[in-house]
């Protein structure tokens, strides 16, 4: 039988649907916001399913010890930002792959997917060079000898998953690129699944194997992803939607122009998603002169707003793919409807939390914890959240769109700006000097983050509303380019 053609393949399926003529703008918007729905739902369950592997080894290492606990904690804020960087990288797969779907060139498909699988291999090694050599940053955290050789041993371990850990990132470039984001949803939940069961045999020593504290974390972590991404891997040889791909038949060389073209996306998105993480982190060591109970209430706000968080992401990571999708399909008038109307969406999503974080503080912060005085911290800087989510809400939605029209490059700089110059050093000043105001404390990184990210928003509005509309102005080339994709307006 003669294999049918990838276009035959696809129109059984459209996750995607074109726009078609004479609808209202009304039924337009919504008809996009449901498609946004579809698409962003999967990615909301795989970026919790994710969130909740950190929460199971945090609790279980806790069980075993808190000097487990502590090398897990250590271990992992050593390794998820570089993981993050290159994650940010190979994210850029998935608004070109889009691309090139709604263009019709899904011949193209196959080869970008493979240099982001090249590029997962050097960030592989990149990685693991890194993870098994921390002893000197060990060293200069003076940390306790049982605590360091945890921390040493659970890196060492993990290391062995980091190549099927980014193999993951880069098929799922492939998977939501073309419009299945509930692939990724799948093999996340059986990540999770397999993760809980290898923390209980590794950690605490079942069924014969020795108890091994917080190492057996990442012992545990390495085998769960490497299960996942076999299966994905395999998924995607045997499935009708992607088998007439041939991916792992149809192996290509690294092609300098690809990576480029990758790169030249991905990096800014990677380093952007590096400096935000980054800047919590600091946040978080010039609280702790504080004492525990400034840094505990600081830690549940973040937790509360980290997790009504990926519902925000969530949405943007699905309009990125949206608007790649429209603008490769040659319709930007539609993509600029998706663009401007989803900051609607995104503002009632935002005004709905802050509403809660305002009405119910109190509530969250029992929710926690007992102690009352953490409990008069937490509501306290909830209500600083509750100004902070709107901006941060805005921001994810502009950004993430900015990406959809593949631009990744001032947005960085604009997020740079508004952590490194605006937010860190304003929410310091705030924090522990009377220079502008008297000192609020922990309160201060929050009013200064909420200034910071509201100038960041404004900024991006104003990119994305000037970048949209120049899209929708007459093509006058005559040339198709390779790369359905805008040119860099940077």
């Amino acid at each position: 039988m003669r294999p049918r053609p990838l276009g035959q393949v696809f129109k059984r399926r459209m996750t995607q649907p074109l726009p078609t003529k004479h609808q209202s703008l009304v039924s337009r918007t919504l008809i996009e916001w449901r498609t946004l729905g579809i698409l962003g739902g999967p990615i909301l369950i795989a970026q919790l399913a994710q969130m909740a592997n950190g929460v199971i080894d945090t609790v279980m290492a806790g069980h075993a010890s808190a000097e487990d606990l502590s090398g897990v904690g250590i271990g992992s804020s050593l390794w998820t930002p570089l993981f993050l960087f290159f994650m940010g990288a190979l994210s850029a797969l998935q608004p070109i792959i889009s691309g090139y779907r709604g263009a019709g060139q899904l011949n193209r498909v196959v080869p970008m997917t493979w240099q982001g699988i090249y590029v997962a291999l050097v960030g592989s090694v990149l990685m693991i060079l890194f993870l098994t050599n921390v002893g000197p940053i060990l060293s200069l955290l003076q940390l306790e000898p049982v605590t360091a050789g945890i921390t040493t041993g659970y890196l060492k371990a993990f290391a062995w998953g980091v190549p099927a850990l980014l193999g993951v990132s880069a098929l799922r470039g492939l998977t939501d690129g073309l419009g299945h984001t509930r692939v990724i949803m799948a093999f996340s939940l059986l990540g999770t699944a397999l993760n809980l069961p290898l923390n209980y045999i590794f950690i605490y020593g079942k069924l014969g194997v020795p108890a091994m504290g917080g190492v057996g974390c990442g012992w545990a972590t390495s085998i769960s992803v490497w299960v996942s991404f076999l299966a994905l891997a395999l998924y995607l040889h045997r499935a009708k939607a992607f088998a007439a791909f041939h991916l792992w038949s149809q192996r290509v060389l690294p092609q300098r122009e690809d990576w480029l073209y990758l790169l030249k996306l991905g990096v800014p998105i990677g380093f952007t998603i590096f400096v935000e993480a980054s800047m919590f982190a600091v946040i978080a060591l010039f609280l702790a002169p504080l004492g525990p109970i400034v840094v505990a209430g600081h830690q549940i706000a973040l937790n509360v707003v980290s997790l009504v968080f990926m519902v925000p992401l969530s949405l943007g990571m699905a309009l990125t793919l949206r608007i790649s999708f429209l603008i490769g399909a040659r319709t930007p008038a539609n993509a600029r409807l998706v663009a401007r109307s989803s900051l609607v969406l995104v503002l009632a999503i935002a005004f709905f939390y802050a509403t809660v974080f305002f009405l119910g503080a109190e509530w969250i912060a029992r929710l926690y914890t007992s102690d009352t005085a953490v409990q008069a911290v937490t509501i306290r800087l909830l209500a600083f959240a509750a100004l902070f989510q709107i901006a941060d809400v805005m921001q994810v939605a502009c950004i993430s769109a900015l990406r959809g029209y593949r631009d990744t490059r001032i947005p960085m700089y604009i997020m740079v700006l508004s952590f490194w110059a605006v937010c860190l050093p304003l929410g310091y000043l705030l924090t522990f000097t009377d220079l502008i105001i008297p000192s609020m404390g922990a309160a201060g990184f929050w009013l200064g983050l909420t200034i910071g990210l509201t100038m960041a928003a404004l900024l991006l509005v104003i990119r994305l509303f000037w970048l949209s509309g120049r899209s929708c102005e007459p093509d006058t080339s005559t040339d198709r380019p390779a790369h359905p994709a805008p040119a860099d307006h940077g």
